[in-house]
């Protein structure tokens, strides 16, 4: 299994010190969190000097970028348009520095929009991006969140979309968190698409974050379900304004390796 984190566990780090990191404690890959102001300097303004330039530095290292995480989302008819034309945007970004994947949401759904016409909305927008995304060798990953937590939700868009350019990142806790499914549910349901994984372990309804294994999502299960099917993409653990880096990213990793073990 490959391993990498979202940049929230490092926000005060550039790319090359995130690199290193990753490097110490033995990931994979890391996860940059675009248009947050985190330090990385991969961000849709970079010049192509500096996509270059951050090209060259990832192409002498080991570790590799995993996916850029976006904040994109399709279910608000008002944005929709504006949120394609960032999308385009994002895949050039990920198309230019060689990432596979970008993670996408579909969003909060507005009052007098009701599921069905969100669910259309959403179609539409991945629809409209696909064939570009498999232009720029990029899959363009639709995250169980927010309104999407139900994974029978996710995966009506995905058949519907029906494009190896549009996957799922599977976010195994927000199922769980918001009892829309179990681990073993979610992945049954979702497992055709899932491109990216998200992990992340805590307890309670307002979430609080806890190291694997002591809260209430099953990641050896995950782990389990994604060996069955030889899963080769990313587990990325987002971890956001929680412990010291130095403390959570060589605990957590090793817990993982256990469950594969």
């Amino acid at each position: 299994m490959k391993y990498s984190f979202m940049s929230f566990s490092t926000p005060t780090l550039t790319l090359a010190e995130m690199l290193d990191v990753a490097k110490k404690y033995g990931y994979n890959g890391i996860e940059p969190r675009l248009d947050a102001k985190h330090a990385h300097g991969i961000e849709v303004d970079a010049t192509s000097g500096q996509r270059s330039a951050i090209k060259s530095l990832l192409s002498s290292n080991c570790v590799k970028l995993s996916c850029l995480a976006t904040s994109l989302s399709y279910a608000d008819p008002a944005k929709t348009v504006d949120m394609i034309r960032q999308t385009y945007e994002r895949i050039d970004l990920a198309g230019d520095l060689g990432v596979p994947a970008i993670r996408v949401f579909g969003g909060l759904i507005p009052d007098g929009t009701d599921r069905e016409k969100a669910i259309a909305l959403i179609v539409a927008a991945l629809r409209e991006v696909a064939d570009y995304a498999a232009e720029r060798d990029v899959v363009v990953c639709l995250e169980t969140h927010d309104d999407w937590c139900d994974p029978v939700h996710v995966a009506t868009v995905l058949k519907q979309v029906d494009h190896p350019a549009i996957g799922v990142n599977w976010d195994i806790m927000h199922p769980v968190r918001t009892r829309k499914a179990d681990i073993t549910r979610s992945f049954k349901i979702l497992k055709p698409w899932i491109r990216h994984v998200h992990i992340h372990d805590g307890i309670g309804d307002k979430l609080k974050f806890m190291s694997i294994g002591t809260g209430d999502i099953d990641h050896k299960s995950a782990v389990e379900h994604l060996m069955s099917v030889n899963y080769t993409g990313y587990l990325s653990g987002e971890w956001i304004n929680w412990e010291s880096y130095e403390i959570h990213l060589p605990r957590e990793l090793a817990t993982m390796k256990r469950y594969e073990k």
